[in-house]
Protein backbone atom coordinates (compact mmCIF):
# COMPACT_ATOMS: atom_id res chain seq x y z
CA UNK A 1 0.00 0.00 0.00
CA UNK A 2 0.98 3.65 -0.32
CA UNK A 3 0.64 5.70 2.76
CA UNK A 4 0.89 9.38 3.20
CA UNK A 5 2.00 11.23 6.14
CA UNK A 6 1.20 15.32 6.13
CA UNK A 7 2.24 18.07 8.17
CA UNK A 8 -0.63 18.96 10.30
CA UNK A 9 -2.21 22.26 10.18
CA UNK A 10 -4.14 23.00 12.90
CA UNK A 11 -3.12 25.96 15.11
CA UNK A 12 -0.11 24.79 16.83
CA UNK A 13 -0.39 21.29 16.23
CA UNK A 14 3.13 20.12 16.54
CA UNK A 15 2.18 16.38 16.35
CA UNK A 16 3.06 14.09 13.12
CA UNK A 17 1.10 10.84 12.26
CA UNK A 18 4.00 8.45 12.28
CA UNK A 19 7.32 8.93 13.82
CA UNK A 20 10.61 7.56 11.85
CA UNK A 21 10.00 4.25 13.47
CA UNK A 22 6.61 3.71 12.92
CA UNK A 23 7.43 4.70 9.18
CA UNK A 24 10.06 2.09 9.39
CA UNK A 25 7.71 -0.48 10.20
CA UNK A 26 5.35 0.18 7.39
CA UNK A 27 8.39 0.04 4.90
CA UNK A 28 9.99 -3.24 6.07
CA UNK A 29 6.10 -4.54 5.52
CA UNK A 30 6.43 -3.83 1.93
CA UNK A 31 4.94 -0.32 1.95
CA UNK A 32 5.78 3.00 -0.03
CA UNK A 33 5.37 5.77 2.55
CA UNK A 34 5.10 9.13 1.95
CA UNK A 35 5.97 11.96 4.11
CA UNK A 36 5.84 15.60 3.56
CA UNK A 37 8.94 17.63 3.93
CA UNK A 38 9.48 19.23 7.79
CA UNK A 39 6.12 16.78 8.47
CA UNK A 40 7.62 16.01 11.65
CA UNK A 41 9.83 18.89 12.62
CA UNK A 42 7.59 20.38 15.28
CA UNK A 43 8.05 16.80 17.30
CA UNK A 44 11.78 16.69 16.29
CA UNK A 45 11.71 14.33 13.93
CA UNK A 46 13.79 15.73 10.95
CA UNK A 47 13.30 14.95 7.29
CA UNK A 48 16.27 13.02 7.37
CA UNK A 49 15.30 10.48 9.85
CA UNK A 50 12.45 9.38 7.66
CA UNK A 51 14.72 8.88 4.42
CA UNK A 52 16.77 6.70 6.32
CA UNK A 53 13.82 4.67 7.50
CA UNK A 54 12.91 4.02 3.93
CA UNK A 55 10.26 6.92 3.32
CA UNK A 56 9.89 9.27 0.43
CA UNK A 57 10.37 12.87 1.31
CA UNK A 58 7.44 14.71 -0.94
CA UNK A 59 7.37 18.44 -1.31
CA UNK A 60 3.83 19.43 -1.08
CA UNK A 61 0.62 17.80 0.76
CA UNK A 62 -1.01 18.03 -2.60
CA UNK A 63 1.13 15.39 -4.11
CA UNK A 64 1.16 13.16 -1.03
CA UNK A 65 -2.57 13.26 -0.81
CA UNK A 66 -2.94 12.31 -4.92
CA UNK A 67 -0.39 9.44 -4.82
CA UNK A 68 -1.61 7.62 -1.16
CA UNK A 69 -4.14 5.29 -0.52
CA UNK A 70 -3.94 5.64 3.18
CA UNK A 71 -3.74 8.86 4.80
CA UNK A 72 -2.64 8.82 8.37
CA UNK A 73 -2.69 12.40 10.35
CA UNK A 74 -3.12 13.12 13.99
CA UNK A 75 -5.85 15.70 13.66
CA UNK A 76 -9.00 16.25 11.52
CA UNK A 77 -8.12 17.55 7.96
CA UNK A 78 -9.18 21.32 8.06
CA UNK A 79 -11.02 22.80 5.38
CA UNK A 80 -8.57 23.44 3.14
CA UNK A 81 -7.60 19.85 2.80
CA UNK A 82 -10.43 18.22 2.21
CA UNK A 83 -10.38 19.17 -1.50
CA UNK A 84 -7.42 16.35 -1.86
CA UNK A 85 -9.35 13.74 -0.61
CA UNK A 86 -10.69 11.54 -2.96
CA UNK A 87 -12.75 8.66 -3.12
CA UNK A 88 -12.32 5.52 -1.70
CA UNK A 89 -9.22 7.00 0.10
CA UNK A 90 -8.77 5.55 3.38
CA UNK A 91 -8.38 8.60 6.27
CA UNK A 92 -6.83 7.07 9.80
CA UNK A 93 -6.55 10.23 12.26
CA UNK A 94 -8.93 11.45 15.24
CA UNK A 95 -11.97 12.72 13.68
CA UNK A 96 -14.53 13.54 16.09
CA UNK A 97 -16.88 14.06 14.00
CA UNK A 98 -20.20 14.33 16.59
CA UNK A 99 -19.77 18.60 17.01
CA UNK A 100 -18.93 18.70 13.15
CA UNK A 101 -21.69 18.42 10.55
CA UNK A 102 -20.13 20.10 7.61
CA UNK A 103 -16.93 17.64 7.73
CA UNK A 104 -19.08 14.78 8.38
CA UNK A 105 -21.10 15.54 5.28
CA UNK A 106 -18.01 16.52 3.12
CA UNK A 107 -16.69 12.84 3.75
CA UNK A 108 -19.95 10.86 2.86
CA UNK A 109 -20.32 12.91 -0.33
CA UNK A 110 -16.80 12.20 -1.00
CA UNK A 111 -17.05 8.46 -0.08
CA UNK A 112 -14.17 8.89 1.78
CA UNK A 113 -13.40 5.68 3.98
CA UNK A 114 -12.82 7.47 7.71
CA UNK A 115 -11.38 5.21 10.63
CA UNK A 116 -11.70 7.42 13.72
CA UNK A 117 -8.87 6.47 16.42
CA UNK A 118 -11.01 7.65 18.98
CA UNK A 119 -13.68 4.69 18.19
CA UNK A 120 -11.11 1.87 18.01
CA UNK A 121 -12.12 -0.24 21.10
CA UNK A 122 -9.80 -3.18 22.54
CA UNK A 123 -11.10 -6.60 24.13
CA UNK A 124 -11.77 -4.42 27.65
CA UNK A 125 -14.12 -1.89 26.21
CA UNK A 126 -11.91 0.78 26.08
CA UNK A 127 -10.89 3.21 23.61
CA UNK A 128 -6.75 2.27 23.62
CA UNK A 129 -5.62 5.11 20.24
CA UNK A 130 -7.59 7.77 22.49
CA UNK A 131 -6.12 6.47 25.91
CA UNK A 132 -2.34 8.13 25.99
CA UNK A 133 -4.00 11.52 24.31
CA UNK A 134 -6.13 11.53 27.15
CA UNK A 135 -3.50 10.67 29.61
CA UNK A 136 -1.76 13.97 28.62
CA UNK A 137 -4.76 16.08 28.28
CA UNK A 138 -5.68 15.15 31.73
CA UNK A 139 -1.98 16.18 33.26
CA UNK A 140 -1.84 19.07 30.99
CA UNK A 141 -5.73 20.19 32.53
CA UNK A 142 -3.77 20.84 35.79
CA UNK A 143 -1.17 22.58 34.65
CA UNK A 144 -2.49 24.93 32.08
CA UNK A 145 -5.33 25.39 34.80
CA UNK A 146 -2.81 26.31 37.36
CA UNK A 147 -1.86 29.13 34.80
CA UNK A 148 -4.80 31.01 33.74
CA UNK A 149 -5.66 31.22 37.76
CA UNK A 150 -2.78 33.31 37.41
CA UNK A 151 -4.41 37.14 38.22
CA UNK A 152 -2.59 38.25 34.85
CA UNK A 153 -4.48 36.02 33.18
CA UNK A 154 -7.93 37.11 34.47
CA UNK A 155 -7.84 34.44 36.99
CA UNK A 156 -8.59 34.16 40.82
CA UNK A 157 -4.97 34.55 41.79
CA UNK A 158 -5.20 31.04 43.87
CA UNK A 159 -1.76 28.90 43.73
CA UNK A 160 -3.37 25.47 43.81
CA UNK A 161 -0.90 23.74 46.17
CA UNK A 162 -1.18 26.68 48.66
CA UNK A 163 1.34 27.51 51.60
CA UNK A 164 1.59 26.75 55.13
CA UNK A 165 -0.89 28.88 56.85
CA UNK A 166 -3.27 29.55 53.59
CA UNK A 167 -5.95 27.11 52.20
CA UNK A 168 -5.11 24.77 49.30
CA UNK A 169 -6.60 25.44 46.31
CA UNK A 170 -9.98 23.30 45.26
CA UNK A 171 -10.03 21.49 42.30
CA UNK A 172 -13.35 19.41 41.10
CA UNK A 173 -13.19 16.95 38.50
CA UNK A 174 -16.47 15.82 36.68
CA UNK A 175 -15.93 12.70 34.91
CA UNK A 176 -13.73 9.85 36.20
CA UNK A 177 -12.24 8.32 33.22
CA UNK A 178 -8.91 8.24 31.96
CA UNK A 179 -8.75 11.96 31.39
CA UNK A 180 -10.10 12.61 34.80
CA UNK A 181 -8.03 10.33 36.78
CA UNK A 182 -4.86 11.70 34.90
CA UNK A 183 -5.97 14.70 35.69
CA UNK A 184 -6.63 13.88 39.68
CA UNK A 185 -3.31 12.20 39.88
CA UNK A 186 -1.82 15.47 38.49
CA UNK A 187 -3.67 17.06 41.41
CA UNK A 188 -2.45 15.09 43.84
CA UNK A 189 0.80 15.87 43.15
CA UNK A 190 0.47 19.99 43.84
CA UNK A 191 -1.72 19.10 47.12
CA UNK A 192 -5.20 20.58 45.83
CA UNK A 193 -8.04 19.77 47.39
CA UNK A 194 -10.22 17.67 44.79
CA UNK A 195 -13.30 16.38 44.38
CA UNK A 196 -14.29 14.07 41.98
CA UNK A 197 -17.54 13.37 40.04
CA UNK A 198 -18.47 10.36 37.95
CA UNK A 199 -21.97 8.37 37.34
CA UNK A 200 -20.08 5.13 37.65
CA UNK A 201 -20.58 3.99 41.31
CA UNK A 202 -17.79 0.86 40.09
CA UNK A 203 -15.49 3.41 39.14
CA UNK A 204 -15.69 5.87 41.82
CA UNK A 205 -14.80 2.84 43.83
CA UNK A 206 -11.99 2.27 41.98
CA UNK A 207 -10.95 5.56 42.36
CA UNK A 208 -11.64 5.86 45.96
CA UNK A 209 -9.08 2.85 46.58
CA UNK A 210 -6.79 4.16 44.04
CA UNK A 211 -6.17 7.60 45.82
CA UNK A 212 -7.72 7.27 49.53
CA UNK A 213 -8.15 10.49 51.46
CA UNK A 214 -6.11 12.51 48.77
CA UNK A 215 -9.43 12.91 46.61
CA UNK A 216 -13.35 13.03 47.64
CA UNK A 217 -15.24 10.99 45.30
CA UNK A 218 -19.06 11.96 44.65
CA UNK A 219 -21.96 10.32 42.85
CA UNK A 220 -22.79 13.46 39.69
CA UNK A 221 -26.10 14.59 40.46
CA UNK A 222 -27.35 18.04 39.40
CA UNK A 223 -27.14 19.25 43.57
CA UNK A 224 -23.41 18.03 43.25
CA UNK A 225 -22.79 19.47 40.64
CA UNK A 226 -23.50 22.51 41.99
CA UNK A 227 -22.37 22.41 45.27
CA UNK A 228 -19.36 21.64 43.62
CA UNK A 229 -19.09 24.11 41.06
CA UNK A 230 -19.70 26.66 44.33
CA UNK A 231 -15.89 25.72 45.99
CA UNK A 232 -14.51 25.15 43.06
CA UNK A 233 -11.19 27.22 42.12
CA UNK A 234 -10.49 25.43 39.14
CA UNK A 235 -13.13 22.80 37.54
CA UNK A 236 -11.87 20.17 35.02
CA UNK A 237 -15.22 18.81 32.36
CA UNK A 238 -13.77 14.98 31.29
CA UNK A 239 -16.98 13.31 30.53
CA UNK A 240 -17.00 11.04 27.10
CA UNK A 241 -19.20 9.25 25.32
CA UNK A 242 -17.43 7.55 22.07
CA UNK A 243 -18.34 9.02 19.48
CA UNK A 244 -21.07 10.89 20.92
CA UNK A 245 -21.48 14.36 21.39
CA UNK A 246 -20.70 15.23 25.20
CA UNK A 247 -23.61 16.07 27.78
CA UNK A 248 -23.86 19.58 28.82
CA UNK A 249 -23.63 18.74 32.63
CA UNK A 250 -21.96 22.33 33.59
CA UNK A 251 -25.32 24.91 32.28
CA UNK A 252 -24.86 28.14 31.77
CA UNK A 253 -26.38 29.28 34.59
CA UNK A 254 -24.35 27.55 37.12
CA UNK A 255 -21.58 29.88 35.94
CA UNK A 256 -23.27 32.43 38.47
CA UNK A 257 -22.61 30.25 41.40
CA UNK A 258 -19.08 29.67 40.56
CA UNK A 259 -16.52 32.19 41.95
CA UNK A 260 -14.89 35.32 39.83
CA UNK A 261 -11.78 34.53 38.42
CA UNK A 262 -12.55 30.75 38.81
CA UNK A 263 -11.14 28.80 35.93
CA UNK A 264 -12.69 25.59 34.05
CA UNK A 265 -11.05 23.58 31.33
CA UNK A 266 -13.17 21.56 29.20
CA UNK A 267 -11.03 18.87 27.76
CA UNK A 268 -14.46 17.49 26.34
CA UNK A 269 -14.15 20.24 23.93
CA UNK A 270 -13.49 17.96 21.17
CA UNK A 271 -16.29 16.45 21.55
CA UNK A 272 -18.35 19.59 21.65
CA UNK A 273 -17.62 20.48 25.28
CA UNK A 274 -19.21 19.42 28.69
CA UNK A 275 -20.05 22.76 29.69
CA UNK A 276 -23.05 25.28 27.68
CA UNK A 277 -20.28 27.76 27.70
CA UNK A 278 -17.87 26.12 25.57
CA UNK A 279 -16.19 26.57 22.67
CA UNK A 280 -13.36 25.74 20.69
CA UNK A 281 -10.04 27.98 21.14
CA UNK A 282 -6.61 27.85 19.87
CA UNK A 283 -3.48 27.46 21.60
CA UNK A 284 -2.17 31.01 20.07
CA UNK A 285 -5.87 32.22 21.85
CA UNK A 286 -6.38 29.45 24.48
CA UNK A 287 -9.06 31.50 26.86
CA UNK A 288 -11.99 33.82 27.05
CA UNK A 289 -14.23 34.73 30.44
CA UNK A 290 -17.41 34.33 30.81
CA UNK A 291 -19.77 34.92 33.36
CA UNK A 292 -16.52 36.28 35.27
CA UNK A 293 -15.26 32.32 34.62
CA UNK A 294 -12.29 32.04 32.62
CA UNK A 295 -12.61 29.34 29.89
CA UNK A 296 -10.04 27.42 28.90
CA UNK A 297 -11.16 25.23 25.89
CA UNK A 298 -8.30 24.22 23.20
CA UNK A 299 -9.14 21.52 20.88
CA UNK A 300 -5.89 19.96 20.69
CA UNK A 301 -3.91 20.19 24.11
CA UNK A 302 -1.59 17.22 23.51
CA UNK A 303 -0.51 19.26 20.74
CA UNK A 304 1.91 21.32 23.16
CA UNK A 305 3.80 18.66 24.24
CA UNK A 306 4.05 16.88 20.70
CA UNK A 307 7.30 15.09 21.03
CA UNK A 308 5.86 13.23 24.13
CA UNK A 309 2.61 12.91 22.50
CA UNK A 310 3.51 11.95 18.51
CA UNK A 311 5.46 9.06 20.34
CA UNK A 312 2.71 7.90 22.78
CA UNK A 313 -0.01 7.81 19.51
CA UNK A 314 2.01 6.38 17.32
CA UNK A 315 2.47 3.11 20.10
CA UNK A 316 -1.19 2.68 20.11
CA UNK A 317 -1.87 3.30 16.34
CA UNK A 318 0.64 1.71 13.88
CA UNK A 319 -0.75 -1.74 14.78
CA UNK A 320 -4.10 -1.41 13.06
CA UNK A 321 -2.20 0.73 10.61
CA UNK A 322 0.05 -2.38 9.84
CA UNK A 323 -2.87 -4.29 9.50
CA UNK A 324 -4.92 -2.35 7.37
CA UNK A 325 -1.94 -2.05 4.46
CA UNK A 326 -1.36 -5.81 5.37
CA UNK A 327 -5.61 -6.72 4.44
CA UNK A 328 -7.25 -4.11 2.73
CA UNK A 329 -9.23 -2.03 4.91
CA UNK A 330 -12.21 -3.95 4.30
CA UNK A 331 -10.28 -7.47 5.46
CA UNK A 332 -8.63 -5.71 8.22
CA UNK A 333 -12.26 -4.95 9.61
CA UNK A 334 -13.97 -8.18 9.09
CA UNK A 335 -10.85 -9.78 10.96
CA UNK A 336 -10.62 -7.38 13.76
CA UNK A 337 -14.01 -6.24 15.21
CA UNK A 338 -11.99 -3.40 17.56
CA UNK A 339 -10.78 -1.95 14.14
CA UNK A 340 -14.29 -1.72 12.68
CA UNK A 341 -15.56 0.09 15.47
CA UNK A 342 -13.36 2.70 14.66
CA UNK A 343 -14.74 2.96 11.07
CA UNK A 344 -17.24 6.24 10.87
CA UNK A 345 -17.63 6.45 6.98
CA UNK A 346 -17.24 4.30 4.67
CA UNK A 347 -18.45 5.11 0.85
CA UNK A 348 -20.77 7.13 1.79
CA UNK A 349 -22.52 5.73 4.35
CA UNK A 350 -22.28 6.73 7.92
CA UNK A 351 -21.58 3.72 9.70
CA UNK A 352 -21.19 4.69 13.53
CA UNK A 353 -24.25 5.08 15.36
CA UNK A 354 -23.47 7.64 18.22
CA UNK A 355 -21.87 9.85 15.48
CA UNK A 356 -25.06 9.26 13.33
CA UNK A 357 -27.47 10.03 16.87
CA UNK A 358 -25.63 13.18 17.42
CA UNK A 359 -25.67 14.36 13.91
CA UNK A 360 -29.02 12.87 13.02
CA UNK A 361 -28.32 10.76 10.69
CA UNK A 362 -29.09 7.66 8.43
CA UNK A 363 -26.80 4.85 10.12
CA UNK A 364 -25.85 2.11 8.49
CA UNK A 365 -23.67 -1.04 10.15
CA UNK A 366 -20.39 -1.44 9.42
CA UNK A 367 -21.04 -4.93 8.04
CA UNK A 368 -23.76 -4.01 6.30
CA UNK A 369 -21.69 -1.47 4.68
CA UNK A 370 -18.80 -3.27 4.12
Amino acid sequence: MIIGCTRELKDHEYRVGLTPDNAAMLVDAGNTVLIETGAGEGASFMDAEYAEAGCEIIATAKEVFDRAEMIIKVKEPEECEWELLREGQILYTYLHLAPNRPLTEFLIRRKVKAVAYETITDKEGNLPCLRPMSQIAGRLSIQEGAKYLERCFGGRGVLLGGVPGVENGHIVIIGGGVAGTYAAKAAVGIGARITLLDVNLSRLAYLDDLFGNDVTTLYSTERNIRRALQEADLVIGSVLIPGAAAPKLVRREHLKLMKPGSVIVDIAIDQGGCCESSHTTLHSDPVYIEEGVVHYCVGNMPGAVPRTSTVALGNTTIRHAMNIARYGLEEACRRDVHLANGLNIYCGKCVNQNVATSLQLEYTPVAEAL
